[in-house]
């Protein structure tokens, strides 16, 4: 038990589990009720499950640009393209060989993902272009392109099985909760089951350190960044079936600064060399709930920020080490001082 109060997970754990009781008693228990309509599960639970998965999925491809010291704020941006790409193939705006095949759609819109990542991934490994800089150009133009993909509009479909992608049930839960599993599942093999996890962490310790250590650094920081496109893409995807059609302008919009949140409360170090793939998604877990409980208690619309925003420095606060370190201290001169006075 010890060892796992020590880990990056248990404090973020702790801090979910601590907002959820406190919905819980707010609500009555109305928080907790869950039912089954059609043999599906329903409830604020199950929609912080579903709305979170993009923020789950996000979170795991963000960890990795973060744990080597750099960031990605055009996720929104590639979100915006691949909806665009997968809306427009499913309603046989462009590429009407396909007929609007859901599978190609998709296929096609995540490697539109993967071209936007391995763009950014050009940029710093090769280019040397700061991290923030380089995924601003695509912040800027990657919502043009989509603009251009889906000729100006906003493209509405009709597809039930692209629905399904965000609207459809499987063992009576949403279907994007499986989707985010399977991506978070990935992301582990792939950071725990390889050396890849551990050469993440040394570029973002040291770049010229892992380099002479024989640490191909561009070469892994180019996957990394067509990771986190790839992962952009699918939330794109989901957003876009969600609501069944490619908004965008709205699509993904600020979303970029939620991933960044999420993965912070995580633990993970902004300054690289740190991180932890379950910590990001409880944090994406964490900023869902936050946003669930906001409109659930009926928070009027132009406060819902100021709120969230107090909720959120409240958790970072809690998060924070030297913060806590003042408040034992302040606790123990309190208590040294009352042993005096008696």
């Amino acid at each position: 038990m010890k060892k796992f109060t020590k880990t990056m997970e248990f404090k973020p754990l702790c801090i979910l589990i601590a907002i959820i009781l406190v919905c819980g008693i707010i609500s009555g228990g109305d928080f907790f009720k869950v039912t089954i309509v059609d043999g599906h599960f329903y409830g604020r639970l199950i929609d912080i499950l579903r709305n979170g998965s993009r923020y789950a999925i996000l979170a795991a491809g963000m960890t990795m640009a973060l744990g080597t010291g750099g960031t990605d704020i055009s996720v929104g941006s590639i979100m915006a393209i691949s909806g665009a790409i997968a809306c427009s193939i499913v309603d046989e705006r462009i590429l009407g060989g396909l007929h609007g095949n859901v599978a190609l759609a998709v296929i096609l819109a995540l490697c539109a993902g993967a071209l936007c990542g391995a763009w950014n991934g050009f940029m710093i490994a090769k280019l040397k272009v700061q991290p923030m800089v380089a995924t601003m150009i695509l912040l800027t133009a990657g919502r043009g392109i989509a603009q251009l993909i889906a000729d100006g509009k906003i493209v509405t479909i009709t597809s039930e099985g692209y629905y399904s992608i965000s609207g459809g049930y499987l063992l009576g839960f949403p279907i994007p909760m499986f989707i985010a599993t399977g991506v978070v599942i990935l992301f582990l093999i792939l950071t725990k089951g390889t050396a890849f996890g551990m050469q993440v962490e040394a570029i973002g310790v040291n770049q010229n350190s892992s380099r002479l250590a024989g640490i191909r650094v561009e070469r892994n920081l180019w996957i990394i960044y067509i990771l986190c496109g790839i992962t952009a893409a699918l939330a794109g995807i989901i957003e876009s079936a969600g609501i069944k059609g490619a908004d965008c302008n709205n699509c993904g919009l600020m979303i970029e600064m939620d991933g960044i949140l999420a993965v912070a409360i995580g633990g993970t170090s902004l300054a690289g060399g740190r991180f932890s793939i379950i910590s990001s998604v409880i944090g994406a877990l964490i900023v869902q709930t936050i946003s669930t409980t906001i409109y659930a208690f009926g928070v009027a619309p132009e406060l819902t920020r100021v709120a969230k925003a107090i909720i959120v420095i409240i958790v970072c606060l809690i998060q924070s080490q030297a913060f806590m370190n003042k408040i034992k201290a302040v606790g123990i001169r309190r208590s040294g001082k009352e042993a005096q006075a008696a």
